[in-house]
């Protein structure tokens, strides 16, 4: 009886594992109705050719044993051999790829170790004996029943409507006999082969059916997978904050390489670094509110010059991150407040220079 808990679908880990362990949606059955029906289609597509090989090994058996001087038999065992390939490397061949292509289609060719290492529990008389008397024992008896009893049915049904004929053939030459005989055999074998077909169609859907209710999950168990692959939602939360605070003291850090800082009184404030060996003045640190107030902070710290112009943080703050250069919109605008900050230390220094007036 299904869990009444277990209300959501498979996720792909989950599939993903239950395929390791080999646990997939297949049905024996239509492997097998595959094989049957590629090969009862190539006995009548080759039917002729194989009559007219074997007649012609029967011909040359009865020549060989009629020979008035027996001679080597090598001759007609290489015939018999080729005779034998001839006739059933093909049939064995397309009724194996048709296996094959069955099992694909099913999940494709499932290689699970773990269902092949070695289980002590296997060896308990008492878990073989509630294996046997099983619910899953007793389906895949009646599985294997229902259709063999249908393709009993089939054949007395087929025996049954042509009996007049049957009952007319000690009448009948060989030929006649053999006629029907194979006739009657193709109608039973292709026959057969639809219901095993219909049969084992069903079966896949079943076990497929079967399947995806064994893997479904309770709510339960989807947030214990979530935890597994990716981590507990408080524990990530605190992690990237963590992040953030380490992404943001190094941030700081860099204010004291700054040239100057623009700000946007209350709210942005944007750090800029300028050499002459750089192509750009590059941003080192930005930040709006209490970030914006602890970079203002460490410059006066630092002693590095503040300009306030509103328009020119606000178009840093949207358009650079940490660690780019400014874009070339920018340049005349950044070129002015630099020029005035240069030309300002020019004048301190030489109003600090010593005779200086």
């Amino acid at each position: 009886m299904a869990d009444s808990s277990k209300t959501e679908r498979a996720t792909p880990r989950r599939r993903q594992k239950a395929r390791e362990r080999g646990q997939v949606a297949r049905s024996r059955d239509l492997i097998t109705s595959l094989a049957t029906v590629t090969t009862v289609l190539v006995l009548a597509w080759q039917a002729p050719g194989f009559a007219a090989q074997w007649r012609g090994l029967l011909r040359h058996t009865l020549e060989a044993a009629s020979a008035p001087e027996p001679g080597s038999n090598s001759p007609l065992f290489v015939w018999t051999g080729y005779t034998f390939l001839r006739s059933s490397v093909l049939v064995i061949g397309l009724s194996w790829m048709a296996a094959m292509l069955g099992a694909v289609a099913q999940g494709g060719l499932v290689f699970a170790p773990s269902a092949l290492a070695f289980n002590f529990s296997r060896l308990s008389p008492a878990a073989r004996l509630e294996q046997l008397f099983s619910i899953n024992a007793v389906s895949r008896l009646l599985k294997s029943l229902l259709p063999a009893l249908a393709i009993v049915y089939l054949t007395v049904s087929i025996i049954r409507r042509d009996w007049a004929v049957v009952l007319s053939l000690p009448h009948l030459n060989a030929a006649g006999v053999a006629g029907f005989s194979l006739a009657h055999m193709f109608e039973v074998a292709w026959k057969s082969a639809l219901v095993l077909v219909v049969w084992s169609g069903a079966d896949y859907l079943l076990e497929r059916q079967k399947l995806e209710s064994d893997l479904r999950m309770s709510r339960q168990d989807l947030m214990d997978e979530f935890k597994e692959t990716e981590g507990h939602p408080q524990i990530k939360g605190r992690i990237r904050r963590l992040q953030r605070q380490l992404r943001k003291r190094r941030m700081l850090e860099q204010v004291k390489r700054a040239s100057v800082v623009i700000t946007n009184p209350n709210e942005f404030a944007v750090a800029l670094e300028y050499r002459p060996q750089m192509a750009a003045p590059m941003v080192v640190a930005k930040g709006r509110n209490l970030v914006a107030r602890q970079i203002k902070e460490l410059a006066r710290w630092h002693s590095i010059p503040m300009i306030e112009n509103p328009p020119l943080a606000h178009a840093l703050y949207r358009a650079v991150e940490v660690g780019q250069s400014i874009p070339p919109k920018l340049y005349a605008v950044v070129a002015t407040v630099l020029a005035a900050i240069y030309r300002a230390q020019q004048r301190a220094e030489q109003s600090a220079a010593p005779g200086a007036r």
